[in-house]
């Protein structure tokens, strides 16, 4: 298994970094609205970008093998399947 170095470069970095503050910014305009249960799905959906974001870029994920990338997809959908368990419990209490 040969590992080869990779480089991203700070422009990228920064470019990724202005998108999450933006994504950020839209979070939190999200919460000013009274949209019900709605408003939680919109700040759910913008942390999954988030997450994807951060995951391929600053943990590099992006640059690895398969097999990361896999995993990595398995924990996240056991995670989203946990999520949505917990809302269902939460709507038909």
């Amino acid at each position: 298994m040969e590992h080869t170095a990779h480089i991203t470069s700070y422009r990228s970095y920064g470019i990724i970094l202005v998108i999450l503050l933006f994504l950020t910014a839209i979070t939190i305009t999200v919460t000013w609205f009274d949209a019900g249960s709605l408003s939680v799905g919109v700040a759910m959906f913008i942390a999954c970008i988030k997450v994807s974001l951060v995951l391929l870029y600053f943990m590099h994920l992006k640059f690895d093998e398969l097999i990361f990338k896999i995993l990595a997809a398995v924990v996240i959908m056991l995670l989203a399947v946990v999520f949505i368990i917990t809302f269902f419990d939460y709507l038909f209490r």
